[in-house]
């Protein structure tokens, strides 16, 4: 039986701009940027609408993006599309979950308003560090980086492309000892902060203490998480798996692996920007992928899902 996925991404697919012609033409969606403001205590449309330079510091980029996401969602799901499952990339896993039915928005853009506060302040700037690998298999990378003190795998975006985390040092070494092994290039990343990285399990203990103070609701849909690549059907399990997912790589190839492993063939990306679409072109190219980033893809995407079915 076919499956569709709504799909969330993270860090790195904002920008300026983005969620604004679903403010000025959503209702539900301007209810959201506006709840948020004064949840956050943001100005959360300056923040999302106009260049600033604010977005792409992780404390703020993290709730803005999240609430763009989420308002985005309250236009599909109005517009009759659904899903049989969600999933997000890091930050849009939070996302997901909202999507899902697990915890309400406002809950879910406060908490990675947390998120980004911890992982943007745990490591001391300039500490830590993240390093694209291009064209190199994930299973050599992980064996030329074992014997390298310091340093892990972040991400596991898709085949070719793989993310490496930790401390300054070990990640430079690591990514010299990359090439010499084969690895077409490495790219060091401007981040602000290992994420993905044991250098973060504590900050991960820190959201620990705010996800129990968050109401969690039973699922209406399933997820799959980050730090397995399983679905999750039962919420109880969610407050472990993001404390945990702060500080653990995240599996999004085996994620999407998994989900066309049992059924889903079409999935909707929501939010700004095409990342996920394409890390789905070097994971599969049998499954179809839309995206909605702007209001006109709204009506492209239902009227893509209606000719399908």
């Amino acid at each position: 039986m076919s499956k569709t996925v709504f799909l969330y991404p993270g860090q790195g697919a904002q920008k300026a701009g983005m969620g604004k012609d679903f403010y000025e033409n959503s209702a539900l969606a301007r209810e959201l940027y506006d709840e948020a403001c004064e949840a956050l205590g943001l100005d959360m449309k300056a923040l999302c609408f106009e260049e600033n330079d604010k977005l792409d510091l992780t404390e703020y980029t993290q709730a803005a993006l999240v609430t763009t996401c989420l308002a985005m969602t309250r236009v599909v799901k109005e517009a009759g599309l659904k899903a049989d499952v969600t999933a997000g990339l890091s930050l849009g896993e939070y996302a997901a979950i909202a999507a899902a039915g697990g915890m309400k928005e406002l809950d879910a853009i406060r908490l990675v308003r947390k998120r980004g506060i911890l992982m943007q302040n745990t490591v001391p700037a300039g500490k830590g560090a993240m390093c694209a690998v291009m064209a190199m298999d994930a299973e050599k990378i992980e064996q030329v980086i074992a014997d390298i003190d310091g340093v892990t795998v972040a991400n596991y975006n898709c085949p070719g492309q793989i993310v490496i985390t930790g401390e300054k040092a070990a990640v430079e070494q690591a990514a010299e000892a990359l090439k010499a092994a084969g690895a077409k290039r490495t790219v060091m990343l401007n981040v602000s902060g290992p994420f993905h990285s044991p250098m973060l399990a504590s900050a991960g203990e820190e959201l620990r203490k705010a996800l129990g103070q968050i109401e969690m609701s039973p699922l209406a849909l399933p997820y799959v998480t980050n730090v397995n690549a399983k679905e999750v059907t039962d919420i109880n399990e969610t407050r472990g798996l993001l404390a945990r997912q702060v500080s653990s790589p995240v599996r999004w190839m085996q994620s999407m692996e998994y989900l066309i492993g049992n059924g889903a063939d079409t999935f909707v990306e929501i939010g700004p920007g095409r990342t996920l679409a394409g890390f789905m072109k070097k994971i599969s190219r049998e499954v179809k992928i839309l995206n909605i980033g702007t209001w006109e893809d709204v009506e492209k995407a239902a009227a893509a899902l209606k000719a399908e079915n």
